[in-house]
C-alpha cells in the first residue's frame, strides 16, 4: 500500500526521522532505508539503538503509540491519491482480476489511507498487526492468497520496498519491484518494473500509467519471460 497504492512514504520518513530524533539520534538516510516497509518493530529497533539505547518491549509500546498519533496528524494534514490509482483499480476489478492488500502497516494506520484509496475493488486488506510474523516473512502474502482462493505461483505482487519484495518472493509469487529513491534496490527474485518499461525509472507513478491495460500486457511478458508461470 505505502509507496504503490498511496504517496505516504514521504510522510513515514518525517515521522520516522522525527522519531528517532525523538530517542535522541537522527537516522541516517542508509538507516532510514533500512526501516522502508518494514515493521515498527523494526523500525524502533533501528532507531533505538542508533541512539545507543535499550530495546525494550515497554520502549516499543510507547513509541509505537507515539506513532500512532503521530502518523495520523500527518494523514490528516498531507494524505492524498493520484486519480489513476482509483481508475486503474476500477478497471482491473471490472475485469475480474482479484485483488487484495498486503501491508506492514498496523491496521489503525492502514485504514485511513485504504479509505482514501477506496477498499471497494479488493477481496481482502491484511494489515501487519493481523498476522504473526510480517514482511519480510510471508506469511501474509500467503494469506492473501488463501482469502483470494488463488495458489500463490499465480499472484502478481506489486512492491516497492526491498522487504516487501523478499516477502513476495518468498511466498511463491512473481514480483514486480517498484522502488522509489529511497530503496533503489530490487532483491534477487524480483523483477524491476523498468524491465518491462526500458525505462530508467521504476517508481509506482509508472504503474498508474500502465493502466489495467498495460497491467495486462505486462502479465503476458512475464509469462513470456518465464514459461512456468501459470494463469
Amino acid at each position: 500500500m505505502d509507496g504503490t497504492l498511496v504517496d505516504s512514504e514521504p510522510i513515514w520518513t518525517i515521522a520516522t526521522y522525527e522519531l528517532s530524533e525523538q530517542l535522541g539520534r537522527r537516522l541516517t538516510p542508509a538507516l532510514r532505508a533500512t526501516t522502508i516497509g518494514g515493521s515498527f518493530a523494526n523500525t524502533y529497533r533501528v532507531a533505538a539503538t542508533h541512539a545507543g539505547i535499550p530495546v525494550t518491549p515497554e520502549g516499543q509500546a510507547h513509541w509505537y503509540r507515539w506513532m500512532v498519533a503521530r502518523m495520523t496528524e500527518l494523514f490528516a494534514e498531507r494524505l492524498s491519491v493520484d486519480p489513476r490509482v482509483r481508475t486503474m483499480l476500477q478497471h482491473l476489478a471490472e475485469a475480474g482480476v482479484a485483488m487484495a492488500v498486503a501491508t506492514n502497516t498496523p491496521r489503525i494506520l492502514a485504514d485511513p489511507p485504504l479509505q482514501v484509496i477506496g477498499t471497494a475493488p479488493f477481496v481482502t486488506t491484511i494489515c501487519g498487526d493481523e498476522v504473526d510474523r510480517g514482511k519480510p516473512d510471508p506469511e501474509m502474502y500467503l494469506t492473501a492468497a488463501a482469502a483470494l482462493g488463488v495458489n500463490p505461483v499465480d499472484c502478481l505482487v506489486f512492491e516497492d520496498s526491498p522487504t516487501g519484495m523478499a516477502a513476495g518472493v518468498a511466498a511463491g509469487m512473481t514480483v514486480v519491484g517498484l522502488p522509489g529513491s529511497q530503496a533503489p534496490q530490487v532483491p534477487a527474485g524480483a523483477i524491476a518494473l523498468a524491465e518491462f518499461t526500458g525505462g530508467e525509472t521504476s517508481h509506482a507513478e509508472v504503474l498508474y500509467e500502465l493502466g489495467a491495460t498495460g497491467i495486462a500486457h505486462l502479465w503476458q511478458w512475464l509469462q513470456q519471460r518465464s514459461p512456468s508461470l501459470r494463469r
